[in-house]
C-alpha cells in the first residue's frame, strides 16, 4: 500500500467526524448509534440526510454548508476516499458532516425506523451487468424504506444514461411519486442549489460535453418495491 494511503488510514482513525465499524458491529443489527445519531454523534435532533457511495466526501461536505439545520452522512467503504471530506469538516469545523466507512450492503444495521429523512445517491456504479447490486434496485430500495421516513426523497444524479431509464422506470412501475427527472440537467432550467453542488469527476465529465442525469422521487415505507420486468 503506497505511504500516502497508510498516511491517511493512520489519521482517520483520529477523526471524530468518522466512524469505522468492525465487521463484527457490521454484523450486528444493533449498532450502538442505531436510533441514536442525531442525539449520541451529531448531538442535536436535526433531520439527517444520507449520502450513500460519498467518495470523496465533496457532496456531503457541501450540502452541510449549504443547509445548517440539516445533519449530513456520508457513507463509503473506501478510507482513503473518506479522509478528504472529513478532513475538509474538521478543519472548517462543519460539526453537521459526518462519515461512516462501512459497504452500503450492511447499511440496516445502522439505522432505526424514521432516523433518516432523506438519501443521495451521486454517480454510484452502474452495474451494467448485476442490476440487483444497484443502489436504486428493489433490493436496496426495500432496505432504504425500512429506515427513511415515509414519503422520504431519494436523489440519485448520474452520468449513466442506462442507471437513469432503469431507475425512473421501477419508480413508475411503483407508483413512487417522481418530483423531478432529466437526462440533461444543466440544460433544464432548475434553479435549485443542490443540484449546483458538483463533484470532481462531474465537472470533467461536464467539459467533455457529457450530460448530467438526475431524478428525484419519493419512498413509501410502508409498500414493498418490485423490481420490473421491463428495466434493463
Amino acid at each position: 500500500m503506497p505511504k500516502g494511503k497508510i498516511k491517511k488510514f493512520n489519521e482517520l482513525r483520529s477523526f471524530s467526524n468518522v466512524l469505522q465499524p468492525s465487521l463484527e458491529e457490521v454484523l450486528n443489527t444493533s449498532y450502538f448509534l442505531k436510533g441514536k445519531w442525531s442525539r449520541n454523534f451529531f448531538k442535536n435532533n436535526k433531520p439527517i440526510t444520507l449520502e450513500l457511495g460519498c467518495g470523496k466526501g465533496e457532496y456531503t461536505v457541501a450540502l452541510a454548508k449549504l443547509y445548517p439545520e440539516r445533519n449530513f452522512l456520508g457513507i463509503d467503504i473506501k478510507g482513503a476516499r473518506i479522509w478528504k471530506g472529513a478532513k475538509i469538516a474538521m478543519n472548517e469545523c462543519i460539526e453537521n458532516a459526518g462519515f461512516l466507512r462501512s459497504r452500503i450492503d450492511f447499511i440496516e444495521s445502522f439505522f432505526a425506523p424514521d432516523e433518516i429523512s432523506e438519501i443521495f445517491i451521486t454517480f454510484p456504479d452502474p452495474q451494467p451487468s448485476k442490476k440487483k447490486k444497484r443502489l436504486t434496485s428493489s433490493r436496496f430500495l426495500n432496505r432504504y424504506r425500512k429506515f427513511l421516513i415515509h414519503e422520504g426523497v431519494i436523489h440519485l444524479k448520474t452520468d449513466n444514461t442506462e442507471l437513469f431509464r432503469y431507475t425512473k422506470i421501477l419508480a413508475e412501475c411503483n407508483g413512487l411519486p417522481i418530483e423531478f427527472a432529466t437526462e440533461n440537467l444543466y440544460n433544464a432550467n432548475c434553479n435549485d442549489d443542490i443540484l449546483n453542488i458538483k463533484t470532481f469527476y462531474e465537472n470533467i465529465w461536464l467539459q467533455a460535453g457529457l450530460p448530467i442525469h438526475y431524478i428525484r422521487f419519493r419512498l413509501y415505507s410502508d409498500r414493498s418495491i418490485i423490481e420490473p420486468t421491463d428495466a434493463d
